[in-house]
């Protein structure tokens, strides 16, 4: 199944890890590797295809992103999508310029031969999404034009003969309308790519490899944090090697109100599996003292965190036989922490990815860190796991701590809490709650005056933060009812003493990132 795979290499693009998803919904494996992918590996991923993603550079200036020119001579298909279709017409000898209507946002597409194989089920005249500010002049010898748009003579190219395609659109973005049709028709119709890819499959097949990867006389320390990332990844473990799972759960003092409770009975109830607590409030609330920059809170969780691991692995490895420790690190994570992919830039550290210390002792062990969030909800239900741990809303690793602005004691954190508390209470009463991707307080540490009775209050406020997403690399402000909101506000500066003000956040992501730090 993972052998017969798509490759994108990537440009930098906003976009590109939606390429990856629209295949992977129609079934088709796809991986992302940087542009500068060696072509050694690329040969032993043994890909049926490969695409070149959009990018934020143009292939005219010096020290513009290239491939290794090679991959297209492995005799496999190519698309290149804007940057790639630009580098593809430049590197060929065609001409790429600066364009004087530059397009920015929705195109009509004209394409002059719906019989093409990339064009199969594309109705004319469908609205593409334009996001380019150069385009191709002249075309390359070899390459001839397959569709335009108002302001773009040459949208889509191809030169059938080395079985080279280009497109100045983005397909893979909902505002393209077929977009995920001209995917699925260079992955499957082009390249023919197998189309197996899915979650049963990748249970099974991940399974077999966590049991060939831990020996018989090894066990694996799991990071539990109730969400349903690591609970996800300690049901496949336990599958997988059953009693050698020892999943930990670390009350940090940094979790929302009745956590610690919920997942005890969580895994208790629902996954059957024994649960060891570490308490360590003191210790993170102690290490986050006078701290107030976000990248430092994360770096001083994500090495807490470890710490107390190892702590815990002493106990329970009088024997050496805990060697790995497993995480449930998703793929947005990585890239927002990580440049691995590509050009993309570090956005924030991840507690699971950007923040593990040196000296860390274990080997990992990350079974979902190429998945998106909607493959994993989807691979829970494979496992069994109820809806009602499936579909909570993520709650990141280090917890409240970066939803208190400035520093993280303990009473702000009790304010957080309760705020937060009635937020998703009346989302639940309101029947909204499972309509929204995330939902959450933030607060600002920032005073306001205000009345309440005949008395002057100076007291604090929080934002409430709600957004809809479909894997979390991008979002768009919930549009929340105002009756809702109004009894939202009302409850918080009505039941949390010490808060007075409440604000909604309309940013979607980008331009911000959906948590505040």
């Amino acid at each position: 199944m993972m052998n017969d795979l798509i490759l994108v290499l990537d440009f930098g693009s906003q976009y590109t890890q939606l390429i990856a998803r629209r295949l992977r919904e129609y079934g088709v494996y796809t991986e992302i590797v940087p542009y500068f992918e060696k072509l050694e590996s690329i040969k032993a991923k043994n890909p049926k295809g490969i695409i070149l993603s959009g990018g934020p550079a143009s292939v005219y200036e010096e020290g513009a992103y290239k491939p290794d020119s090679r991959v297209f001579e492995l005799g496999i298909p190519v698309l290149g999508i804007c940057y790639g279709m630009q580098y593809i017409a430049h590197f060929f000898g065609g001409s790429v310029v600066r364009a004087q209507a530059q397009e920015f946002g929705k195109a009509v597409l004209e394409i002059s031969d719906l019989s093409v194989e990339l064009f199969k089920s594309v109705k004319q005249d469908s609205i593409v999404w334009m996001s380019h500010a150069d385009k191709v002049e002249t075309l390359p010898s070899g390459f001839e034009e397959l569709a335009k748009s108002g302001n773009t003579h040459y949208c889509a190219i191809a030169d059938f003969t080395r079985q080279i395609y280009a497109l100045q659109f983005h397909p893979e973005v909902v505002h393209s309308e077929c977009g995920g049709e001209i995917l699925k028709n260079f992955a499957v119709g082009i390249c023919g790519a197998d189309t197996s890819w899915n979650m049963r499959n990748f249970a099974e097949a991940e399974i077999l490899k966590l049991r060939e990867k831990v020996l018989r006389d090894s066990k694996v320390l799991c990071a539990v944090s109730g969400g349903v990332d690591s609970s996800v990844v300690a049901t496949l473990l336990y599958r997988a090697i059953g009693e050698n799972l020892i999943p930990v759960f670390v009350d940090t003092g940094l979790l929302r109100k009745g956590e610690r409770e919920a997942v005890e009975a969580m895994f208790r109830e629902n996954l059957k599996v024994p649960l060891i607590v570490a308490d360590a409030k003191e210790l993170f609330l102690g290490r986050l003292k006078g701290v107030t920059d976000p990248e430092q809170k994360r770096k001083i969780i994500g090495e807490t965190f470890i710490e107390v691991f190892e702590a815990e692995a002493k106990k329970h490895n009088t024997k050496g036989e805990i060697k790995f420790l497993a995480q449930g690190t998703l793929y947005p994570d990585v890239i927002e922490s990580v440049s691995v992919k590509g050009p993309s830039k570090t956005i924030k550290s991840h507690h699971n990815v950007g923040g593990l210390p040196e000296w860390m002792k274990f080997e990992l062990i990350e079974p979902l860190r190429e998945l998106f969030k909607d493959e994993v909800r989807a691979l829970g239900r494979e496992l069994g796991m109820p809806e009602s741990m499936l579909m909570r809303h993520p709650f990141p690793g280090p917890g409240l701590a970066i939803r208190i602005m400035g520093e993280v004691n303990a009473a702000d954190l009790g304010l957080l809490k309760e705020a937060d508390s009635i937020f998703i209470e009346e989302l639940h009463k309101w029947g909204l709650y499972d309509s929204v991707w995330q939902a959450f307080c933030v607060l600002l540490n920032v005073r306001s005056v205000g009345v309440m009775g005949d008395n002057r209050t100076y007291d604090n406020t929080i934002c409430v933060r709600a957004v809809e997403a479909m894997d979390g690399m991008t979002a768009s402000f919930s549009h929340l009812p105002h009756a809702f909101l109004e009894s939202v506000s009302n409850r918080i500066i009505n039941e949390v003493a010490g808060i007075n003000r409440v604000v909604y956040d309309i940013t979607s992501k980008p331009p911000g990132t959906i948590e505040w730090e």
